[in-house]
């Protein structure tokens, strides 16, 4: 019999989901943004970028947020410095969207809502996994997009738009989402 079942990365990721569950209910802002955080860097566990990109001479994956940082902290003492594959996520605040080549996630929150549109429509082929949280993110061509359900913190997947990207979204991420738009490939 297989133990397929106990591959680290799986688990680990079954166990913040779980957590997550457990604590994402009527959770004070701050450790509602512990959990996005933790989600984050699974999905970045759980997706492939192209070999050509992720530059970078000190291999770091660079997550980044535009404007008002919503996590507070939070990004930092939560997942600045683990381990992605064989790179090292590292944490950029950034102010102005003509910042965001190099980075591999890109956070767009509530307080970006009026300029989502314009930044997705401009990285619409970058291959730069892109988070959100507002109604409308992925229809906007948003990758990934939190939601709260039943005081829970959820999240659906648009994989056309990570194809697109040439991001591959792996089939673990995908069975773990709410909802999934598209019929991109699954790795």
């Amino acid at each position: 019999m297989s133990k397929a079942w106990l591959d680290v990365p799986w688990l680990v990721f079954l166990i913040a989901f779980l957590f997550a569950g457990l604590i994402g209910r009527a959770q004070p802002a701050q450790d509602e943004y512990r959990v996005k955080a933790a989600f984050i860097f699974h999905f970045a566990q759980l997706t492939d970028w192209p070999a050509d990109t992720l530059p970078g001479v000190d291999n770091s994956l660079f997550l980044c947020t535009l404007g008002e940082d919503p996590f507070r902290g939070a990004l930092e003492s939560t997942v600045e410095g683990k381990t992605v594959g064989t790179r090292v996520l590292r944490i950029r605040h950034l102010k102005r969207a003509e910042d965001i080549p190099g980075c591999g996630i890109l956070f767009l929150g509530k307080a970006q809502s009026a300029h989502i549109p314009t930044v997705l429509t401009e990285l619409h082929k970058a291959p730069i996994l892109t988070v959100g949280e507002t109604p409308g993110f992925l229809g906007a061509g948003g990758m990934i997009c939190f939601r709260s359900e039943n005081d829970r913190i959820r999240f659906d997947i648009n994989l056309d738009a990570a194809r697109v990207a040439s991001l591959k979204v792996g089939s673990r991420l995908l069975m773990m989402a709410q909802s999934v738009i598209g019929q991109g490939p699954e790795k």
